[in-house]
């Protein structure tokens, strides 16, 4: 049987302290699942939830990251550096990138391949 997951992200919808209320209320709703929850943050709020959430259940994504390892590309986000900030997981390929930032299948499979390369 697959693996049940439930993951939902806020987008570009609430400031950081409505992002870490929000994460607060669901480690005290969210106690024993019979699936695996996951929150994705802005990269702005990815600290500060991943503390609120770290005895909870509940596991951490980012919402996007870069397709470089590194390098001068200022704004972006390597999977490295959210897998040191405890991030479990990345979104990649959410159709909004694809449409507004025309994200294609060759910078997908660079941003996959870094994702796991980093354990996300």
């Amino acid at each position: 049987m697959a693996k049940k997951i439930v993951a939902g992200n806020w987008k570009m919808n609430k400031n950081l302290q409505e992002g870490i209320a929000l994460a607060k209320e669901l480690t005290e709703i969210v106690k024993n699942p019979n699936c695996e929850v996951i929150i994705g943050t802005p990269f702005i709020h990815l600290a500060s939830v991943a503390e609120v959430i770290k005895d909870s259940c509940i596991k951490l994504s980012a919402e996007n990251c870069a397709n470089k390892a590194s390098g001068a590309y200022t704004g972006e986000v390597s999977a490295a550096m959210l897998q040191s900030a405890g991030v479990q997981y990345v979104i990649i390929g959410h159709s909004e990138r694809r449409e507004y930032f025309k994200e294609d299948d060759a910078v997908l499979v660079k941003k996959i391949e870094h994702a796991l390369n980093n354990n996300l």
